[in-house]
């Protein structure tokens, strides 16, 4: 829960509460004043846990450090996040053998590195009429880089381009030391 919705010591506005302490012992439900008399004695912030409830949740916590500490969470967590880049790749509908293998090698090794990758033709003047051949070479893509892919987005057509997208196969995770991976019956 963010902490600009969190309500604490005189901002509780409420009757009565339901309180819990530090340690995480459950109070009962008391006023309001009598939660903020016991916070202060001990030194700590009352902070409102749950409003929605009925009556509201209030713990008793040193707010500043709980504040810290989900900031910290949140620093971790973006810290985890694996930015997925779109590279693109393009190419004509009459391209050489050549040509056709490097470009296949570079997809390769884009999708290697964790990257989504669209492989985009594009036709000129009267290729228009042939867009048959805008997915034969989408399919010879296909068969150059073997087995390592996901088709996110089938070849389509965008107006003058043809265009499809791949993702990476997702990793296996590797079983923990001392176990062997099960096999599927």
């Amino acid at each position: 829960m963010p902490e600009r919705d969190l309500r604490i010591n005189e901002q509780i506005r409420v009757r009565e509460v339901r309180l819990i302490r530090d340690e995480g012992e459950r109070q009962g439900i008391m006023s309001a004043l009598e939660a903020l008399h016991i916070a202060r004695s001990l030194g700590l912030d009352l902070v409102e846990v749950a409003p929605q409830a009925s009556p509201p949740v209030v713990k008793i916590m040193n707010y500043g450090r709980y504040k810290f500490e989900n900031e910290k969470k949140v620093r971790d967590s973006r810290k985890k996040q694996k930015l997925l880049k779109l590279k693109e790749i393009r190419m004509q509908p009459k391209i050489d053998d050549h040509d056709l293998d490097f470009k296949a090698r570079h997809v390769s090794e884009f999708l290697g590195e964790g990257n989504k990758v669209k492989v985009t033709i594009r036709f000129r003047g009267r290729e228009l009429a042939h867009t048959e051949l805008g997915v034969d070479v989408l399919n010879d893509v296909l068969k150059r880089i073997e087995g390592e892919y996901v088709v996110d987005k089938q070849p389509a057509m965008e107006g003058r381009f043809m265009s499809m997208v791949l993702s990476p196969k997702a990793k296996a995770k590797p079983a923990p030391e001392g176990e062997t991976p099960r096999k599927s019956p």
